[in-house]
């Protein structure tokens, strides 16, 4: 199982393919916050590869495979600045990063401190934090330390998905069985306990290289489109795709959807 070491304790697990053909870039793909490279390596990261393009997944500290000590707060600061270690250490040829979700502001924040990066793709990451979101992102550090992910996912599923993907998977909630707390030790606490300071005021106007947006406008949750659209025409050289069949999970909802998004996005760099 290929892993970064950190410090002693402390690692990354993740997953290399360097491109097989000529010119082509990688694709560094950087979760969302309880995710895990499985989003990414179940469908999108295979089609890419099967194109010719490298990919990097990995999984946060925290995450699975990815231990940390317990001394160790994972903050939004550490995250960043394990995302540049790794892309240090791994070097992927021509990388292009594509984050989801909160995993967007990583990327961009990482890359504004200096990561190198042809390109850069934000998965319903644009957003303000202002009253809602800000109840949203308070309350689920409590709803995990009361009921588990479950809980969270019982609760909070049908709204972050599109309607056809929610009623496929109905089958797979709301079971009979009791909630269970999830350890306060816990990767997905930690990182959950810490995420409310995430810095969301980037200076938009600095990420000068080509990115591509995709908002997902059945997300029920975190989609303010007057935001979206602010947002976006700070970029200096972007492009942007919203999608009506699509809520914020977009690697789970749509997978070859996104594949094909991607490719098109680094053919347009080359």
């Amino acid at each position: 199982m290929p892993s970064l070491t950190l410090s002693p304790g402390n690692a990354l697990y993740y997953e290399h393919s360097a491109p097989t053909r000529a010119g082509a870039q990688t694709f560094v793909f950087v979760n969302a916050l309880t995710g895990n490279t499985g989003a990414w390596e179940s469908v999108v990261a295979p089609a890419l590869r099967g194109q010719g393009f490298g990919t990097l997944s990995y999984n946060f500290r925290g995450q699975d495979n990815s231990p940390f000590t317990e001394d160790v707060a994972l903050t939004p600061d550490l995250i960043i600045d394990d995302l540049r270690a790794l892309l240090e250490r791994i070097a992927p040829v021509r990388p292009v990063l594509v984050g989801l979700s909160i995993g967007g502001l990583f990327a961009a924040h990482a890359i504004l401190r200096g990561a190198g990066a042809q390109g850069l793709i934000l998965l319903n990451t644009l957003r303000k934090i202002g009253p809602r979101i800000a109840w949203v992102n308070d309350a689920l550090p409590h709803l995990v330390a009361r009921g588990g992910v479950r809980l969270f996912l019982d609760a909070m599923f049908p709204l972050l998905v599109n309607e056809e993907f929610s009623a496929g998977a109905r089958s797979g909630f709301l079971s009979d069985d009791p909630y269970e707390p999830l350890d306060p030790a816990h990767g997905h606490m930690n990182l959950m306990a810490h995420s409310t300071a995430a810095d969301w005021d980037v200076p938009y106007e600095r990420l000068a290289l080509p990115t591509h947006c995709i908002t997902g406008l059945q997300d029920r949750v975190f989609l303010d489109r007057a935001d979206v659209d602010a947002l976006f025409a700070r970029l200096p050289d972007a492009t942007r795709e919203d999608w009506d069949d699509t809520g914020h999970l977009v690697p789970q909802e749509r997978p070859d959807k996104l594949a094909a998004a991607l490719a098109a996005f680094a053919d347009r760099l080359a």
